[in-house]
């Protein structure tokens, strides 16, 4: 995730930064340039067309496309930053309920061993989430005090892991059966987590609404220099890409943050937070 100032606009303007979807969509609004020039050069030398009237006007038709497609990106980008949204609350969810339990843990003075288990143990459902969404293994450090099989779910394992423990202690007499309820309530927690954060990984937005929008979009564009090259001449040639770049660069970072877990520039701080749970419930634990 990229830390920025969000005052700084001298910086947004004049700064190209890797992330930028002109790095991207450079060679297409090249070839989308020259393309309206050569459309210019033809009718302005040869074709001379506007000078019917009839097919003068064909350019209201991109004013009434250009209202249509601003609303389907729209709807595009809102969606994918809901989901962008969704993940980061799920993710802060999940630093709380790991807080919550280790002051738990440690409020009920169980012992070092229990200690230095449950430090481990919390911050690795983290780690093991995170590389679980990112579609890898996750073992860690200490991978004794957790036994996990790496062809199945790492995620549940170490939460059952982290439940069967907390019933040991009942079981062993060390922590009462209200306290177990209480323990419970957060271990469940985890797999709510875990589940939500699958659903926004597993459920892209539907194939032929994104491939809709993307031949639209393309449509759309090379059409323009047919339609505006009457009234601006070559001056379609800047105007166009730029109008690429405009509508394109909505779609490409709706694209971007619709699956805020993995690695590219605009994703959620996922490694930032996960080490950050492993720090605080290692200072509540020791």
């Amino acid at each position: 995730m990229i830390n920025y100032n969000p005052k700084d606009w001298f910086t947004f303007i004049f700064h190209i930064h890797k992330a930028d979807t002109f790095r991207k969509l450079w060679p297409l609004m090249i070839s989308v340039a020259v393309f309206s020039g050569l459309i210019a050069f033809l009718e302005l030398h040869f074709l001379k067309l506007s000078q019917t009237a009839t097919v003068k006007n064909i350019g209201m038709m991109h004013s009434l496309l250009g209202f249509v497609i601003s609303m389907l990106l729209v709807f595009r980008t809102n969606t994918s930053y809901d989901r962008w949204w969704e993940g980061r609350r799920l993710l802060g969810e999940l630093t709380n309920i790991s807080r919550n339990l280790a002051i738990k843990i440690k409020s009920l003075k169980l012992g070092e061993e229990e200690y230095e288990y449950f430090s481990y143990a919390i911050p690795k459902y983290a780690f093991a989430l995170k590389e679980h969404l990112r579609e890898k293994q996750y073992f860690g450090k200490n991978s004794f005090l957790v036994e996990v099989d790496g062809g199945k779910h790492i995620p549940n394992q170490v939460a059952a892991s982290l439940s069967a423990r907390v019933f040991d202690l009942e079981a062993a007499g060390k922590i009462s059966g209200e306290q177990l309820i209480v323990l419970s309530g957060d271990l469940n927690r985890f797999t709510d987590i875990c589940g939500g954060c699958e659903r926004i990984k597993k459920t892209p937005i539907p194939f032929s609404y994104s491939a809709f929008i993307k031949k639209f979009l393309f449509i759309y564009v090379i059409t323009l220099p047919f339609g505006w090259v009457f009234s601006l001449g070559y001056f379609v040639v800047p105007i166009v890409p730029f109008i690429l770049y405009v509508l394109a660069s909505l779609e490409l970072i709706a694209e971007e943050i619709e699956n805020p877990f993995g690695e590219d520039a605009n994703d959620l701080p996922v490694d930032e937070i996960c080490n950050n749970i492993e720090k605080h419930v290692g200072e509540i634990l020791n």
